[in-house]
């Protein structure tokens, strides 16, 4: 969940979010030291006088074809690691299929005979005290901790994209067509996304909010869901 003046991403409750916190460090890292070469650089030429009758150098012209080349070798090594690891699914324990409407989500649950609901955000008037505004739903999605998750998503009528922050994912719902993403919940909690595509007039009202709970917890509530 975000917070007010905060900087940087929301709390990994994936391992997938996980890796692209720790990538973004990284790479934040590497910015910071090429500006600061770039800005020393342009300080010394400002404030030293430079005199030089040299017409040919090799060994800065082979040096600053190098490091460049290193630099961004570190920065694609790890980025085509974390975008392989998001587009894998390994045998998924459950199949969620989530399913875009201006301006609402349906969601399926494949592996339950017959598991499916509609989520409408909360009006403001009917919130509950100590809920979040605009981010509250009246069914949420609930998912068994530590176990893989396939999400499927699509849209009925225009673009839309399913996006929750804090689990790593986000993947658009385009009519006609089904996108797949995994994620996995490394702790329990409840976490907030929103449609991250605009599709019209309520594009804001249309948030997501994924629960993730014990196995036996899970299980008690697709059984009374599904009866």
């Amino acid at each position: 969940m975000a917070n007010h003046t905060q900087l940087g991403f929301q709390d990994a409750a994936s391992p997938i979010m996980e890796e692209l916190v720790q990538f973004h460090d990284h790479a934040l890292m590497v910015a910071l030291a090429i500006c600061s070469l770039v800005l020393y650089l342009l300080t010394h030429m400002l404030t030293e006088k430079l005199s030089s009758s040299t017409v040919d150098a090799q060994e800065i012209e082979l040096v600053w074809t190098i490091l460049p080349a290193i630099v961004l070798i570190m920065l694609a090594l790890p980025s085509l690691q974390i975008l392989y690891m998001m587009d894998e699914v390994n045998e998924p324990d459950l199949t969620l299929k989530a399913i875009g409407h201006q301006w609402y989500w349906t969601y399926e649950y494949t592996d339950f005979k017959d598991l499916t609901f509609d989520s409408y955000m909360i009006p403001t008037s009917d919130l509950p005290l100590g809920h979040f505004r605009l981010l509250e739903v009246d069914h949420r999605v609930i998912v068994p901790m530590n176990s893989p998750i396939r999400v499927i998503v699509t849209a009925d009528d225009v673009l839309h994209s399913w996006a929750v922050p804090s689990l790593g994912v986000k993947t658009d719902a385009i009519p006609g067509r089904l996108n797949q993403t995994s994620f996995s919940a490394s702790r329990p909690g409840v976490f907030y996304g929103q449609c991250s595509e605009i599709c019209g007039a309520n594009h804001s009202f249309m948030p997501i909010v994924v629960e993730s709970a014990p196995l036996p917890n899970f299980e008690n509530w697709s059984s009374l869901l599904s009866s």
